[in-house]
């Protein structure tokens, strides 16, 4: 059984990214742009979270002729699900850090 993702922040600023446009396959320097993330620690994240069945992945050909086909991504259900469940976890949070 694989582990659940970490809840890292920047964990949740990607799973944040997809969930804003959740049906959508993602380049990754897209999201590096959305997110801030650099590939040093994007990528990584990228391949864990679709080995995980968090993310689904497929290559994508170029739009112009002459340049390489591109990994794109998207949220898978369970994908969905962990996004969702972490921006609850996140407004909970915030709700209680306003509070003390």
């Amino acid at each position: 059984m694989p582990r659940k993702p970490n809840s890292s922040r920047q964990t949740r600023a990607l799973l944040a990214a997809f969930l804003d446009r959740s049906r959508i396959w993602r380049h990754g320097y897209d999201l590096s742009n959305e997110t801030g993330l650099r590939s040093g620690t994007l990528y990584p994240l990228l391949m864990r979270l679709s080995e995980q069945g968090f993310l689904e992945s497929r290559w994508q050909d170029a739009e112009r002729p002459g340049l390489p086909p591109r990994h794109v991504y998207r949220l898978t259900a369970r994908g969905l699900a962990l996004a969702h469940e972490q921006e609850m976890e996140a407004a909970a949070s915030d709700r209680a850090g306003a509070t003390a």
